[in-house]
């Protein structure tokens, strides 16, 4: 019978870890990429941001190693980081075995980090430009909405708000010229506008100062002007202050102003419920994110041009290309990227019902109608000239205002295509937005065309593709802070981690290629940025 042999078994602490804990992590382990990374980040401000004096701080260079990598292996919570920096060999190496509290980490990422991790970001993505992972000539964007760390039922609505301030002030107008008239008072002139806190303050301060000096003692006309001073003019204030807090929106939530309420994807009781949230919109080129930005708008074509123009503030140009699926087709995008020499490949609404046989044999369609250009008239399938008959503005939210020229047919009645041509009552009227028409004929061949179809089909592929690993895989469905400024500073830190992810697993996708094609040469280690990582040209 052969000798059972057993491992050597020694709970000796000094046996236990060997000289180095590095020994401990792989070569290939993304852990040595983002240490490298940081190593080399800019972060004087955070460092600036230091007064000095007291007991020492520490290092801040660990401290954002620490976030980042907590966030690159979805740890979201400072008590979370806190015990891994006790259990987790590769935190522990990251911080020089240094344990922070939870405290001073989330105060960090606060106070110190919230304000300058956007510029962070700048370097990264500027790093991965080096290393030619990004060119920055392509964005493929695309939103998603991400809920808020905010109470869903604690909402304001903005129509709610002033129908109710509405309703308070005919019952303060109506208190208050009574008791005017009662006083023979100068009646203040009537108007339509809604009074201010202010106004019936001062309103109500003159009425009882008179009814002080005259003696008079009508306890109910007194009553009744004292509800509306200590009472309805707060309410009315707050009416102001809810409004104030609106501005362009129509909801906000009260544990977070700077959330509106938004239908999300993400709907457990599938009835269509608004949540508190964030418009999250990105920029993503070969899946590394190369911008994002945040906004309350529920729709995507009204955070276009805003994403834009923070992605050409930040990198000092612009892509020379543009990718978006059809919530971004709207005429005011379309004439920005004319405007700014941008090939954009933006689908538009009807983009693939046009395309369809259905569609382009139906002789009714506006688009399909022939257009005399000299006597400015379309002719109907019967023959009939449709004559202009006006025009028509519409403004959109963000104030851009699209022009619309109506024609109308002579006489439909009796005609044998009616059914077909339009249900409608009396004469057929069209409405025709020639520059929208335009920009979609300049859209509709561009995403035809061979570098459009090619787009069309990376597309789906890029920022779609980032979000599910955002929200699926790392398990990211909620922000964890409140507040625009550390919203916007927590995706930040998302967006690095991932892109730092991504890249680790480049590099090493990259190293496996060279060992497979030269068995025999040695892999250089991750932690130098060799091999792979070489042309980033960013030595440790």
């Amino acid at each position: 019978m052969a000798k059972v042999v057993f491992k050597s078994y020694n709970q000796n602490d000094n046996l236990l870890f060997p000289p180095c804990l590095g020994d401990f992590i792989a070569e290939n382990d993304p852990v040595r990429v983002l240490n490298a990374i940081v190593d080399n980040l800019d972060i004087s401000r955070i460092e600036d941001s230091y007064e000095g004096g007291g007991a020492s701080s520490y290092n801040p260079r660990m401290l954002v190693k620490v976030v980042f990598y907590a966030y690159l292996q979805n740890v979201y919570s400072g008590r979370k980081m806190e015990q891994l920096l006790r259990r987790d060999v590769n935190f522990m190496w990251l911080s020089g075995m240094q344990h922070p509290d939870f405290n001073t980490i989330n105060l960090f990422r606060k106070n110190r980090l919230a304000d300058v991790v956007d510029d962070i970001f700048t370097q990264v993505v500027q790093m991965l430009v080096d290393g030619k992972f990004v060119s920055l000539d392509v964005q493929y964007i695309d939103g998603t909405k991400i809920e808020a760390s905010a109470n869903k039922y604690t909402f304001v609505w903005k129509k709610a708000t002033k129908t109710n301030q509405d309703k308070l002030d005919k019952k303060v107008k109506a208190v208050l010229v009574e008791a005017e008239r009662e006083l023979n008072l100068e009646l203040c002139e009537p108007s339509e506008e809604v009074m201010t806190s202010e106004e019936i303050k001062t309103r109500t301060d003159r009425i009882i100062a008179e009814m002080d000096e005259k003696g008079i003692c009508d306890k109910r006309l007194r009553k009744a002007v004292n509800e509306v001073r200590e009472e309805h003019a707060p309410k009315m204030k707050e009416y102001e202050d809810k409004l104030e807090t609106l501005g362009d929106r129509n909801s906000y939530s009260k544990t977070d102003p700077d959330a509106s309420f938004m239908r999300m994807k993400e709907d457990a009781m599938n009835n269509g419920q608004t949540k508190p949230g964030y418009n999250i919109q990105i920029s993503t080129e070969n899946q590394f994110i190369t911008h994002y930005s945040t906004s309350w708008r529920p729709t995507d074509w009204g955070t276009f041009i805003n994403h834009m123009d923070t992605f050409k503030e930040r990198y000092g140009r612009q892509s020379k290309e543009v990718a978006a699926d059809s919530g971004y087709g709207s005429e005011e995008n379309y004439e920005y990227l004319d405007i700014n020499e941008i090939d954009g490949y933006v689908k538009y609404n009807m983009f693939h019902t046009e395309l369809k046989r259905k569609t382009i044999k139906n002789p009714f369609l506006p688009e399909h109608l022939y257009y005399n250009e000299q006597d400015d008239y379309f002719v109907c399938p019967m023959g009939q000239h449709m004559t202009y008959v006006g025009d028509r503005q519409r403004v959109s939210d963000l104030g851009y205002v699209s022009h619309t020229k109506l024609y109308q047919a002579q006489n439909c009645e009796g005609c044998p295509l009616r059914g077909l041509c339009f249900k409608g009552k009396g004469n057929r009227v069209i409405d025709v937005n020639v520059k929208s028409r335009l920009y979609r004929d300049k859209a509709k061949e561009m995403l035809t065309s061979e570098r459009g179809l090619y787009h069309r089909s990376m597309r789906p592929v890029e920022p779609e593709a980032v979000f599910g690993q955002i929200k699926y895989d790392s398990g990211f469905k909620r922000f964890h802070y409140r507040g625009n400024r550390l919203v916007r500073a927590e995706f930040a830190t998302l967006a690095i981690a991932h892109n730092i992810k991504k890249m680790a697993a480049r590099m090493c996708a990259e190293r496996n290629r060279q060992a497979a094609v030269a068995p025999r040469k040695a892999c250089p280690p991750s932690d130098t940025l060799e091999g792979g990582a070489r042309r980033m040209q960013v030595i440790a």
